[in-house]
């Protein structure tokens, strides 16, 4: 259910929006409301809405200050109340991009379409957030730790050995098995350096590394996902996909798409 604020600073306005809208058929509740924009500032702060129903025009703060002063704080959807007289300078919120411009009095049919329209940018521009987080994230994170892993003392040769082994045959069918007879070691020895390590078992850590590279060939192809998953080593992709959101708590084609916005 999506969230909504309300800042306009004539009651009889607020009560109308507040109570003659059927905000539970558009999905939506009503969490607060505010007579100005500093109060609205600080309800967007405390409250953390998905839409907020703005006036233009109020005193203390007007709405074009309040989304100045927010400037990306909170993510959000708007959608402008403005008078007629005021239509022209509500058009300066465009760089804030703003969903709708509603003019006084506002007419229900047109706040539906305007919610609707609020509702499904907001959901964007959060996903997009999201993934453009989880990029970042996964840009400064080595999910296998080498510098660490590195290290030249002789408990960590043998967690070197399998590091270089995921690297180099990540793309094939690969197993503990595999493992056990390369270093005429027991699995359970093998799984216990790697944990101590990296606090993963070789499974995870296989699949985690997968993943990161499924990612980078996403950030500069345009591969099939199917493809991405048979060049990482997944066999199955509907296991791929399951991997792949379990890691990430996405899935590829949020990714895939993400990149390709950024290519735009």
């Amino acid at each position: 259910m999506y969230k909504v604020l309300i800042v306009e600073d004539e009651d009889m306005i607020r009560d109308g929006l507040k109570y003659m809208v059927d905000w539970l058929s558009l999905d939506c509740v009503v969490v607060g409301e505010a007579g100005n924009g500093v109060e609205g500032l600080e309800k967007i702060a405390e409250l953390s809405p998905d839409i907020v129903l703005l006036d233009i025009n109020m005193p203390l703060k007007t709405g074009i200050e309040l989304l100045e002063d927010n400037n990306g704080k909170h993510i959000f959807s708007t959608i402008i109340l403005s008078g007629y007289e005021d239509f022209a300078y509500a058009k300066r919120a465009i760089e804030f991009k703003v969903t709708e411009y509603l003019l006084k009095p506002v007419n229900h049919a047109e706040l539906f379409e305007a919610v609707e329209s609020a509702k499904e940018s907001v959901t964007l521009i959060k996903q997009y957030q999201l993934i453009q987080n989880k990029v970042a994230t996964l840009d400064k994170l080595n999910v296998l730790n080498l510098d660490v892993l590195n290290a030249t003392n002789h408990k960590s040769i043998h967690v070197k050995q399998i590091i270089e082994y995921i690297q180099e045959n990540y793309p094939q069918k690969i197993s503990m098995d595999d493992l056990v007879d390369r270093l005429e070691m027991s699995a359970t020895y093998i799984n216990n350096k790697i944990k101590e390590s990296t606090t993963y078992t070789f499974n995870e850590l296989l699949n985690r590394y997968r993943i990161q590279k499924a990612i980078e060939i996403i950030s500069v192809g345009d591969d099939k996902i199917s493809t991405v998953a048979l060049d990482v080593g997944f066999s199955n992709y509907r296991y791929f996909i399951k991997v792949f959101k379990r890691y990430t708590k996405s899935l590829p084609s949020d990714f895939l798409h993400y990149f390709r916005n950024q290519k735009e």
